[in-house]
């Protein structure tokens, strides 16, 4: 068995990588995967007959895996068989209706990838960070507990952060922390939920990190819960790809919550006075003042904005050929931009083969 390091050697990025990165700790271990090296299993459709390693060109090594299936699409055996992306080398030549710094869409049906760019560059998440909570949540948490607030939950003070306004004391249903996550992108909820499961922030951003490694999502690091800025917190468009397809493959409930508008969430006080608050999601597509193309039906999905992250998106939808999609835009200038980029985005869902053909004409 082998251990597989993973090497930034992305020069414009080392600013975002910390040091600590390239330690043992961040080896990938592969011998946690149900003995993957001893036998590499035959995918299903999607892969490509390229031995080239898929993240080749951004200096991570990883186990090539998986046979020919096709001539455009690779997958690798030690992810899932569910899960096919393009190499590094190969992704699409840049679309002038798409100048954000990472853009992916994925048509999740058939597995395989539409358009692709910068999708292995490290990045800023800002509050997209909180699907990864969600993951976490889902997984090790009880929908039925009873959260108490806690002083640092609410007492937040960056500025711009985003709060429910929960008050110290107060006593919250987990779930319904978690739609306040996800529809309102309260940080405030964030820390409660990372406090209930795991103690402190802290530890539950190693919890994060570990469920990351996992998923084989090589290149993030988170140290919160909610995504406001620290140098050390990132993430790649194709990680958080891996998020989403797995709570939308494997979590109902998920879907639930990113397909609700708005949500009502009643909780008692310190005091055990009954209160209520209204949360609206910050999907505007989920508040109709943002209209889909023709024929695309948007399920929800995530977005997150602050000033070094810009304004980012990761979506789920239905497309007019009825197949379903995972669509990622990170670091847009702007929300205008954002939207207008995620809408070019939703009107090629289901025309592959005229975008896709880009990223085999890439040198």
């Amino acid at each position: 068995m082998h251990n597989y390091k993973i090497i930034n050697t992305k020069k414009k990025n080392k600013d975002i990588i910390p040091e600590a990165y390239t330690s043992f700790r961040w080896y990938l271990k592969p011998v946690k995967l149900a003995v993957i090296s001893a036998a590499l299993v035959v995918l299903a459709a999607g892969c490509g007959n390229s031995r080239e390693n898929f993240l080749d060109g951004v200096g991570t090594v990883l186990p090539l895996a998986g046979v020919p299936a096709g001539e455009d699409w690779y997958c690798q055996d030690y992810l899932s068989e569910d899960v096919c992306v393009i190499p590094a080398g190969r992704q699409n030549k840049t679309d002038k209706n798409l100048p954000a710094s990472s853009v992916l869409l994925v048509n999740a049906t058939k597995n395989e990838v539409v358009y692709a760019s910068n999708i292995y560059e490290k990045l800023y998440p800002a509050s997209v960070t909180k699907i990864v909570t969600a993951l976490v949540a889902l997984k090790y948490g009880n929908l039925d507990d009873i959260v108490t607030i806690s002083y640092e939950a609410s007492h937040i003070t960056e500025y711009g952060a985003k709060l429910c306004g929960f008050n110290e004391g107060d006593k919250v249903k987990f779930e319904k922390l978690l739609y306040a996550l996800m529809i309102y992108s309260g940080n405030d909820a964030g820390i409660a939920i990372a406090e209930h499961i795991s103690g402190s922030t802290g530890r539950f951003a190693k919890l994060m990190n570990k469920e990351m490694e996992e998923l084989g999502a090589v290149g993030s690091h988170f140290t919160n819960p909610h995504g406001l800025h620290d140098d050390n917190h990132y993430t790649t468009a194709y990680d958080l790809y891996l998020v989403f397809n797995k709570l939308m493959s494997d979590y109902p409930k998920f879907t639930d919550i990113i397909s609700k508008g708005s949500v009502k969430v009643k909780y008692k006080d310190a005091s055990g006075q009954k209160k209520e608050m209204d949360f609206t999601s910050t999907v505007k597509y989920k508040i109709n003042t943002e209209t889909a193309p023709d024929g695309v039906k948007v399920t929800g999905g995530k977005t997150g904005t602050t000033q070094m992250a810009g304004s980012n998106l990761i979506l789920h939808s239905t497309g007019a050929d009825g197949n379903s999609y995972i669509s990622a835009v990170m670091h847009a200038s702007d929300v205008y931009s954002l939207y207008d980029q995620m809408n070019y985005l939703l009107s090629i869902e289901g025309k592959q083969e005229k975008h896709s053909k880009a990223a085999k004409d890439t040198p």
